[in-house]
């Protein structure tokens, strides 16, 4: 996440280290916490992998740096945005990430097909929840919180899934759940981890 979240940055153009943090932090740093011991060492490797170049900038003062993004580094992200992992899919975090740069994608039918397969990961019947392997609904459970928790991811995921549709210019099915019928696939919990 951290990857794609500096080459994304990094293609609308070159940025003071103390830029690219900011931006990153107003991005992502409302769920995870953006501190220099993640975002630093992600530079470091963008960098020794030819990714990106950290050039001196003598405007700002001692070990100040201006990081610009290099071809490979383009190349790079184009293939994370067209590529994502699972993962990316499937954390809500990980796929607003996507979302923040998948524009960059020159072809529209590539950015509609992760848009697709976040659309199938949403309607596949899941819970947070479980009586064996089936998944419970809101209505079966009688614990308020637990209720409270199943009721807004169902809303969050109705809300993307309609968005999603309108996106790809896709009706909803005809027998797309009612308010009371059983839920869709709630809207993944983040992670803690600060991997990619």
């Amino acid at each position: 996440m951290w990857e794609l979240t500096i080459l994304g940055f990094l293609a609308e153009g070159p940025l003071p280290g103390h830029e690219l943090r900011r931006k990153v932090t107003q991005l992502i740093g409302y769920t995870r916490p953006v501190s220099d011991g993640s975002l630093y060492p992600a530079i470091d490797r963008l960098a020794k992998a030819g990714l990106l170049v950290r050039q001196a900038d003598p405007r700002a003062g001692a070990a100040r740096f201006v990081l610009s993004l290099t071809e490979a580094g383009h190349a790079d992200m184009l293939e994370r945005l067209r590529t994502p992992a699972d993962h990316e899919i499937t954390d809500f975090t990980r796929f607003l990430t996507l979302l923040a740069f998948l524009s960059k994608l020159p072809d529209v039918g590539e950015q509609h097909a992760v848009l697709r397969r976040r659309l199938a990961f949403l309607e596949e019947p899941a819970s947070f929840f479980y009586d064996g392997g089936r998944p419970l609904r809101a209505e079966e459970v009688d614990d308020p919180y637990r209720r409270g928790a199943l009721l807004t991811a169902r809303a969050v995921s109705r809300t993307e899934r309609a968005w999603l549709r309108e996106v790809l210019g896709e009706e909803p099915p005809e027998d797309d759940p009612a308010p009371s019928g059983p839920s869709p696939r709630p809207a993944a919990p983040t992670t803690t981890g600060d991997s990619a």
